[in-house]
């Protein structure tokens, strides 16, 4: 029997498939647990308009990350103030904790700080390429400077 699958379901599909179930693991299994509705011409239907819906959506959230790392690469250069030593070592180090503070305040956004990955360990003054992951498809670089306090 024909369904479609409401949410991804393993070895058998993603959400929005139209795929094939026999009927009993249809009727024991992904009917109680709201994975899968039957096939008819109104739900193959709601389903075309979902994905459109949804297709909308993804072009849009595409669009603002794709701005989003145009202003990252228009700003350039962030400046983080820290303590350091004889030598310009650092007590400690610049996290991607800080960075993602420190973009946020500037752009006046929410960046998470898992999106920024660092080339370096950054330990001592100076200069550092920082890439920033949007998305998986839109990322854009920044250095980041670190002077003393």
């Amino acid at each position: 029997m024909k369904v479609i699958l409401q949410h991804n379901v393993q070895k058998l599909g993603k959400a929005g498939d139209v795929v094939e179930a026999a009927p009993g693991f249809f009727r024991n299994f992904l009917q109680p647990r709201n994975l899968a509705v039957l096939a008819t011409g109104g739900t193959l239907k709601k389903r075309e308009e979902d994905l459109e819906a949804l297709k909308k959506k993804a072009e849009l959230a595409h669009q603002f990350a794709v701005e989003l790392g145009e202003k990252i690469t228009a700003l350039s250069t962030i400046k983080i103030q820290a303590k350091a030593g004889d030598g310009g070592k650092l007590y400690g180090k610049v996290t991607n904790k800080e960075i993602a503070e420190e973009l946020n305040k500037a752009l006046e956004t929410t960046l998470d700080k898992r999106l920024i990955k660092s080339l370096d360990d950054i330990t001592a003054l100076g200069s550092y390429k920082v890439i920033v992951k949007v998305t998986a498809d839109v990322q854009s670089d920044l250095t980041v400077e670190v002077v003393p306090v």
